[in-house]
């Protein structure tokens, strides 16, 4: 239903547009950027440390496991209650199916691919059904000429997915194998749903609720919560917005498929208490990670979000001052709404990270997106020049010490290079360096078709932008592929310890070892781990610092057999104890000391 302010809030549109400035941004090389970018970095390489490992250990395990293994997701039976089980059934499936073809982290990772086109998917359709309202088109010429809804809405989905794809910080984090890329893609699907709504209350309140049950299933319940409060914020300001079919529809369906989750795990699993602990730590465990704000998290934020999510940020504030005489129609106080619980749940985090920068990006994006018409044109200038500088300086850099690293040329850098990858052995592939050139050449031929044609569409300022992100990713993941690999996995020094176990043992019972340090023993030396009840033989202890052996126990002592470390990382060693039974071994011998003569 088309929606029109009341007279007393009606403004004159802030865009002046004609109908060449909406052209379509050409389909192909759309799609490119998009595949390109979405497949670059996902196979060939092992899981890394932290969050990518512990995500698929979680995989892992449900892949290979059985139905108490899907009903409460574990690492080699440590239970894993931090994130819903949704995103670690997806890699499980993939990994079920397609795991003896492609190997279990390459096909984990295709879950990792299909929430990152959904996300891409969802964010376009949002954006350009917002883009096709009658409060956002564009000022109407006297003698015609400005674009059709259908044209300029498509020109802001484009520019949308664009902004999404230029996030710096999604290179890494959107390829990783954790909780938070279907997070991404369900605040996404969310969103959807009530833009959805707008036009088609049942639809959307039905995929709203979908999204939000989906959304819970993937995280815990605090983050479904703060978008339903989102969405109240939204109803009271914005009335196109069918608030009541939402909270009749909507929020049930998704109470539902919580309580259907719920109640399969209480009645299938074989130990019921178990089942009450595992969904109570679930609950809890997002209360434990909120607290009121701190210094320490509002200085972590300061420091690192406005780079991780460059050019996204100052584009979606652009947004939100030209369009300060309609700020209570649907393109802006949607996605606003969404980016500011979101941003306030950033701030209570305990312990923020990066990796949870990642979920503010959808609507950031969307609401970036109605920026683009009316960017000045030094904006947009400054925009193109710092883009086309930064990445032309940073692919120069990445081919130089790729040069250096391969030819020992200049001895000073390469040297550089290598201590920071003590034993890393550096070998010569002849189709890393053809991709890497073939994206060196697509972005050259970018920049020179973006400078020289001097394109008037609105998605212009992000073209580059986009291109540079996919330029660095894609050649970081063929250049430098073997050494962040060598430098972030696990791999060396679990199949050390693999090789440091007697031949039989009981079991393996870790101490102060992390979820990524389980799993990555688990799945690269075939450790055969239990817990404190199961009367292990072996510890294998991570430590800081050296704390000395375990205590002693009456008859028993624990010697070490082996301890290591990954090359690349000093912070972290690991110890291996082996439980020995004195009473059976065969006391040593006295040692006589001879009296020698005295000297006269």
């Amino acid at each position: 239903m088309p929606y029109h302010l009341p007279m007393s809030q009606a403004k004159t549109s802030p865009v002046h547009l004609t109908a060449a400035a909406t052209g379509a941004l050409p389909r192909a090389l759309l799609l490119a950027i998009c595949i390109i970018y979405g497949l670059a970095g996902l196979f060939g390489r092992d899981p890394w440390k932290n969050e990518d490992a512990a995500g698929f250990g979680v995989m892992w395990q449900l892949g290979s496991g059985g139905l108490q293994d899907w009903l409460m997701p574990n690492i080699v039976g440590r239970p894993y209650s931090d994130d819903g089980p949704l995103v670690f059934w997806i890699g499980g499936g993939m990994i079920r199916l397609l795991g003896g073809w492609l190997g279990a982290p390459d096909a984990a990772r295709l879950a990792t691919a299909l929430f990152y086109f959904a996300t891409c998917a969802l964010i376009w359709y949002s954006t350009y059904l917002l883009g096709r309202r009658d409060e956002v088109q564009p000022f109407a010429f006297a003698f015609g000429g400005q674009p059709d809804a259908r044209s300029y809405g498509r020109a802001l989905a484009d520019g949308a997915l664009l902004i999404f794809l230029a996030c710096v910080g999604l290179a890494l984090r959107g390829h990783e194998t954790t909780a938070q890329v279907g997070q991404v893609c369900f605040i996404a699907f969310t969103l959807y749903g009530l833009v959805r709504s707008l036009d088609k209350p049942v639809q959307g309140s039905l995929w709203f609720g979908v999204g939000l049950g989906a959304l819970c299933l993937a995280s815990g319940p605090i983050l479904p919560l703060v978008l339903l409060a989102a969405t109240l914020i939204a109803g009271l300001i914005c009335r196109p917005l069918p608030l009541m079919r939402l909270l009749t529809i909507g929020a049930p369906l998704g109470v539902l498929i919580i309580a259907v989750w719920m109640a399969t795990v209480y009645f299938g699993a074989t130990v019921t208490d178990d089942a009450v602990t595992y969904i109570r730590e679930w609950a809890r465990y997002d209360r434990h990670t909120y607290g009121p704000p701190s210094l320490a998290a509002a200085g972590f934020i300061a420091r690192n979000f406005f780079l991780f999510s460059w050019p996204v940020w100052p584009i979606a504030a652009f947004a939100w001052l030209s369009w300060r005489g309609m700020r209570r129609a649907p393109h802006v106080t949607l996605p606003l709404s969404f980016l500011a619980v979101l941003f306030v749940l950033l701030v209570l985090l305990r312990s923020p990270g990066d990796v949870q920068f990642i979920l503010l990006l959808p609507p950031m994006a969307v609401l970036a997106a109605f920026a683009l018409p009316t960017l000045p044109r030094a904006a947009i200038n400054a925009i193109d020049w710092f883009s086309l500088l930064f990445f032309t300086i940073l692919g120069g850099t990445i081919w130089f010490l790729w040069v250096a690293k391969t030819t020992g040329w200049p001895p000073r850098i390469a040297s550089n290079v290598f201590r920071q990858l003590p034993g890393f052995q550096h070998t010569f592939t002849i189709s890393a360096v053809i991709i890497a050139l073939a994206v060196t050449v697509a972005w050259v031929l970018i920049v020179r078709w973006r400078l020289s044609r001097a394109p008037k569409q609105i998605w212009r300022p992000v073209v580059i932008s986009a291109a540079g992100t996919t330029l660095m990713w894609v050649m970081a993941m063929t250049l430098w592929l073997p050494s962040i690999n060598y430098g972030k996995t696990y791999r060396d020094v679990a199949q050390a310890a693999q090789l440091a176990l007697p031949s039989t043992y009981t079991c393996v019972q870790p101490i102060r070892m992390g979820d990524a340090q389980l799993a990555s023993f688990a799945y690269f030396g075939h450790i055969r781990f239990g817990g404190p009840d199961d009367g292990c033989d072996i510890l294998l202890r991570h430590d800081a610092v050296d704390y000395g052996a375990p205590s002693s126990i009456s008859h028993f002592e624990w010697r070490l057999i082996w301890e290591g470390r990954r090359p690349a990382d000093r912070d972290e060693r690991f110890r291996m104890y082996r439980l020995v039974d004195l009473s059976h071994t065969a006391p040593p011998r006295p040692t006589i000391q001879r009296r020698l003569p005295r000297q006269p």
